[in-house]
């Protein structure tokens, strides 16, 4: 015996979901917003489905997995039905945005999950390659510090990167990273930075600012850090530094690279990390280290004199 093959004036919600591949939920709510217009009831008040209704869910359907909004259908929808009227005679309303819109706006979205998926992908990639945390910094910041051996940084490294990246942006974390790579090669200049720290920390509340300790410390850290300027241009690491900062000011046009060069923006946008962290220092350290980076800056000026002076 052969199954009837006559088919079904009108089908229910539930059977219209199945045929479209969706759900009764989406069905309703392409009625709430206008996409789908809302059919006529049967005797028990439910919704009874035809052809036409069911060539209109297809559509849908099909427009939502080429990734086109419910916006955008509606308006296609109404641009459609306003070239029908057209064609008829009847005039036409406000015309809706054109599909070509719709799909140049589909079109540069899809671009922008491309990129996304790129930059993605590319960091699946580094962190294959260098570990984690190290390889959520960025590649700027990875190729730098990919010559020392795993292991070689403290996870107090990584995190001062991770937050100077987050300030200054990869320009300002690859610079930053010289440091962190001597302090990597160098015992005695580690074994200094944490004796400093160590100390630094120690200026709790109960310290005043005006303790003699404090410009005793910032004097020392001053010291430390034109030790750590010297190691690094020893290394050879301000090469790698000076070519950075020349590929950042050679995209510079106009007023903005007169205005500022790259060593500057790194300097102005790090002066600005104690104010965007909850730090928690004292007053007692924050003016430890105002001083310090105060006598910093004046002792590279005394050591690297403008030209011409």
């Amino acid at each position: 015996m052969y199954p009837s093959l006559t088919p079904p004036r009108q089908v229910k919600i539930g059977d219209a979901a199945a045929f479209a591949g969706t759900t009764p939920r989406a069905i309703r709510h392409y009625h709430a917003i206008g996409l789908l217009p809302e059919p006529e009831r049967g005797g028990d008040g439910r919704r009874r489905y035809g052809y036409d209704d069911m060539i209109r869910l297809l559509w849908i359907r099909r427009m939502a997995d080429a990734g086109i909004s419910l916006d955008d259908m509606r308006a296609a929808f109404g641009e459609a039905r306003d070239e029908t009227r057209d064609e008829s005679g009847d005039g036409a309303s406000d015309q809706a945005p054109g599909i070509e819109s719709v799909l140049g706006r589909l079109e540069a979205s899809l671009a922008a999950q491309e990129a996304a998926v790129r930059r993605r992908r590319a960091a699946v990639q580094r962190l294959r390659a260098v570990g984690s945390p190290l390889g959520l910094l960025s590649e700027l910041v990875t190729d730098r510090l990919s010559p020392l051996p795993p292991g070689a940084l403290r996870p107090s490294d990584l995190d001062a990167l991770l937050v100077t990246e987050r300030i200054c942006g990869p320009l300002g974390a690859a610079i930053q990273a010289s440091a962190f790579i001597v302090l990597a090669t160098h015992p005695d200049l580690r074994a200094e930075d944490d004796r400093l720290e160590a100390a630094e920390a120690a200026l709790d509340d109960g310290v005043a600012p005006d303790d003699p300790r404090v410009e005793e410390l910032a004097v020392q850290r001053c010291a430390h850090q034109m030790a750590l300027d010297q190691a690094i241009e020893a290394a050879g690491l301000e090469a790698a530094e000076a070519k950075i900062l020349e590929t950042y000011d050679a995209g510079l046009t106009g007023e903005e690279g007169r205005e500022m060069s790259a060593a500057t923006a790194v300097t102005k946008m790090a002066a600005t990390a104690v104010t965007k962290m909850p730090y928690d220092f004292s007053p007692a350290r924050m003016r430890c280290l105002e001083l310090a980076g105060r006598l910093f800056g004046e002792a590279l000026a005394d050591a690297h004199p403008a030209d011409g002076s």
